[in-house]
């Protein structure tokens, strides 16, 4: 050993040289590693939306060299021969066994997505916020006075109005400096609990507004909002990629890296906060705002992702019967779990439903008025995992379904996320697709609305029928690999000289989860005993519900045949939830009563949804007989 330390390539085995394309890096990495993990040393970030077990077919890269192991059963699966033969490989199967090459093409990085973060049609709320600056003068001490500089604090705010009964540790830390330096003058961050107790978190310079942040910790993507807490105004927004991505784009993909990794959960842990915390970081350097100005935060988010920032188990989220380590709102240090904020400000988290509807789905409620509503109103926050609740006569019931990431353009032969280049919006006229891409520029791959307009316009044109099945006569359609596809764009269109087209298997990743999330309203409507025709708005959540055209969905099925009037889409109403939480005390107390009210349905034990699920595959509305409630 002679007591040199070896690099982890050494103990992995023989050193072997890649060289990454079109970076021009060369990294060295063991014999035997994963061309996954070799891309990772050089820098780029792949898109492995199954978190690298090679399910997903995304992380393609052209490997056409001789230093990789032969293409496995899984690629054999989800590489066309031709594709193959061009020396395409999925990067988390293709293994490194002597030095080679590998380019990296830009769909299977991942690029700069267009995060939609602002909530639309509705205020923050009354302002009464947890924690309020109180100006004081604190009396200096004296031979006559040698009372404690936290008691004479904690005297001064109370003589303003507001009685503390404890001083917090960062505060006792830092008092005797700041107060003498600041020749006894303060503002004191006083922080209300709902027991009445009031702590001081924090000591300000005179003059200088509190800040809350507002936290939307999204499974694809981060939203974070400053608001100044005496004037109730938004200061500052931001949204970013969440960087756990990398291990998996769904919630179940997050979980299982947890599980087959000793350090996982600790990693997604520490992943997670480096993105919230450099997020917060632009938005207070927007506005020139140190940390310690940051004295309160709110944070929202699925219950996977609620127990992977605050550190909880998230084994059991992964199993049957689902249940979350706790479902009722916590309050916390945020410093204990590494936020960058005033030292002694608290992170609250409202609370979660069930293991598959989180806070964030508390928080969308609460910003589409869903506790004060006394109509019927259908809310779906739609994504990889859609959560549905209808509210009807004054009750609300809930539940989750799995629709799969066909959203988020996975599991789609030419399917890319919402970034530049991508198609967002199809239309079929005169014998031809028309297509608008995000940014205006040629395309180079279709998004989650793109491919939802795509599969309605290819229904109306008659070239994909009600079972999914695409007209092989029509002359759009060709034969691509062994199989018939609609050509959406041509190839001399096109960013990168390919066909974009929409396969069989496209349609039927759309049937998927047009059936998953149909099923669940059908099912929720059957259990508040109303019909669709009943509803008085049907409020669509979310960055997809932002985007996805309303007649598109009514007309492949997924959402139900009502006048249009009645869809309101409402953008990122979980960021517009946490800022209320954020500016009102109140709106906290009617999170909690949100969650004691809802009823929560477990679709994969509810004895009719494999059929409902079975009955809405068919594309197009299907038309029941009031009788019996059976299509015909």
């Amino acid at each position: 050993m002679n007591g040199q330390k070896t690099t982890a390539a050494e103990r992995a085995g023989p050193v072997v040289r890649v060289t990454v394309q079109p970076l021009g890096r060369r990294v060295e990495v063991g014999n035997g590693t994963a061309a996954l993990a070799a891309i990772r040393v050089a820098g780029p970030e792949l898109i492995t939306v199954c978190g690298g077990r090679g399910l997903c077919g995304t992380c393609k890269v052209i490997a056409p060299g001789h230093g990789f192991t032969p293409p496995t059963e899984q690629e054999r699966e989800l590489l066309t021969p031709a594709e193959l033969s061009a020396g395409i490989r999925l990067a988390c199967q293709a293994t490194v066994v002597a030095d080679a090459w590998v380019d990296v093409p830009p769909e299977s990085l991942t690029a700069p997505q267009r995060l939609q973060f602002e909530g639309r049609g509705a205020s923050v709320a009354a302002l009464d916020p947890a924690v309020v600056a109180v100006d004081v003068q604190v009396r200096p001490p004296g031979l006559d006075d040698l009372r404690s500089d936290a008691t004479r604090l904690e005297d001064a705010v109370a003589l303003a109005g507001r009685p503390a009964t404890r001083t917090g540790l960062a505060v006792l830390s830092a008092a005797p400096v700041t107060l003498r330096a600041q020749h006894w003058a303060a503002r004191a961050a006083v922080h209300s609990y709902r027991t009445g107790e009031c702590e001081i978190i924090a000591l300000l310079p005179e003059g200088m507004a509190p800040l809350g942040a507002a936290i939307d910790v999204g499974t694809t993507k981060l939203a974070a909002y400053l608001v100044n807490l005496e004037t109730g105004e938004t200061v500052a927004t931001g949204a970013v990629v969440n960087p756990q991505v990398t291990a998996g784009e769904d919630v179940m993909s997050r979980i299982a890296y947890a599980d087959a990794n000793l350090s996982g959960a600790g990693d997604l842990h520490a992943r997670l906060l480096d993105g919230i915390n450099g997020l917060l970081g632009d938005l207070r350097a927007q506005i020139g705002a140190p940390a310690w100005q940051v004295v309160d935060a709110v944070a929202v988010g699925n219950t996977a992702m609620h127990h992977l920032l605050v550190g909880l188990p998230l084994r059991q989220l992964g199993r049957a019967p689902y249940v979350p380590a706790v479902t009722e709102a916590l309050e916390l240090r945020g410093a204990d779990i590494g936020l960058e904020l005033a030292p002694g400000a608290l992170l609250y988290l409202p609370p979660n439903i069930a293991g598959f509807v989180g806070a964030d789905h508390t928080a969308v409620l609460l910003a589409a008025g869903a506790a004060e509503s006394a109509r019927n109103v259908l809310f779906l926050d739609i994504g990889t995992n859609t959560e549905i609740s209808v509210a009807c006569g004054g009750q609300l019931w809930a539940c989750s379904c799995a629709s799969g990431p066909a959203f988020e353009g996975a599991h789609i032969r030419d399917g890319m996320r919402a970034a530049q280049g991508a198609i967002e919006r199809v239309n079929y006229l005169d014998g031809t697709f028309g297509v608008h891409t995000i940014g205006g520029g040629a395309p180079t791959g279709i998004c989650g609305s793109g491919i939802l307009d795509a599969v309605a316009a290819a229904l109306e044109a008659g070239i994909v029928s009600k079972r999914g099945r695409l007209a092989r006569a029509h002359p759009l359609v060709i034969r691509s690999a062994d199989e018939p596809a609609c050509v959406l764009v041509p190839a001399a269109l096109t960013a990168h000289g390919r066909d974009i087209v929409l396969t069989r298997a496209d349609v039927g990743e759309i049937q998927l989860a047009k059936a998953a999330i149909r099923a669940g309203i059908e099912l929720m409507l059957t259990t508040a005993g109303i019909e669709a025709d009943a509803l008085d708005e049907v409020v669509v959540a979310g960055a997809f519900g932002t985007y996805l055209d309303v007649t598109s969905a009514v007309a492949v099925g997924m959402l139900p045949k009502l006048p249009k009037e009645r869809y309101r889409q409402v953008g990122n109403a979980a960021g517009l939830g946490a800022r209320q939480l954020l500016a009102s005390r109140q709106r906290r107390e009617m999170a909690d009563d949100i969650a004691r009210r809802i009823r929560y349905v477990e679709l994969t034990t509810h004895p009719e949804f494999a059929d409902t699920f079975a009955r809405e595959l068919t594309l197009g509305e299907i038309v029941r007989d009031p009788a019996n409630g059976n299509a015909r």
